[in-house]
């Protein structure tokens, strides 16, 4: 598949290396493209041809990429986001509880087709997660069954265990599980070597 990838910085580029790893083509969609870059154009063209977006922006860019995208009119779009900021006690998430940044970003494109996935860990294993015996969760909410196909083969493409979380309001979950591992890996101590993983019992005899 054709990917619009929006925005090139570590998230980006480590979703980026990983989808192109299984098989993908990547296009960056930038506010100002280099001209003499062949992976890059306008966002709105990025989008225009490709099969599905992965918005890896901070939030704050969110409305402004939504309206450079024209959109995202009748497109899958995989937000990879999670509402940041810095509070009393230091990076925390904005909002929560009864709305997440996804929904926020299906309300701003109303006619997308929005999936959460690809925010849950840091860009080191989003860029490397087969460096792991187990493969990762990266879970997916999203409304559209399928969309959700395509976004759940894009993730398991990437070299983790894609698991179903549900509708798009599942989003409200999955924003504070990143916050949980940026907690644990930049303020707990232990460092970005590691990732979430789902298992499960062994049949009984």
């Amino acid at each position: 598949m054709r990917i619009a990838m929006i925005g090139a910085g570590k998230v980006g580029q480590a979703i980026a290396g990983a989808l192109r790893r299984g098989g993908h083509d990547i296009v960056f969609g930038l506010r100002q493209p280099d001209a003499g870059a062949v992976d890059q154009q306008r966002i709105a063209d990025a989008v225009r041809t490709s099969d599905a977006s992965v918005l890896a922006v901070p939030v704050g860019a969110v409305g402004e990429v939504v309206a450079a995208s024209g959109g995202f009119v009748g497109r899958i779009v995989i937000d990879a986001t999670n509402p940041l900021g810095i509070g009393a006690d230091g990076l925390g998430l904005t909002m929560g509880f009864d709305t997440s940044g996804a929904e926020r970003i299906a309300a701003l494109a109303p006619q997308a087709r929005v999936f959460k996935a690809f925010n849950q860990t840091g860009f080191e294993n989003l860029a490397d997660a087969p460096a792991y015996a187990a493969a990762p969760a990266m879970f997916v909410a999203g409304d559209d069954a399928a969309g959700k196909r395509m976004v759940m083969t894009l993730v398991a493409d990437a070299g983790f265990a894609a698991v179903d979380a549900g509708d798009l309001r599942g989003a409200r979950l999955l924003e504070p599980l990143a916050m949980l591992w940026i907690e644990l890996a930049r303020k707990r101590g232990l460092g970005p070597d590691f990732a979430f993983t789902l298992q499960r019992k062994e049949p009984s005899a």
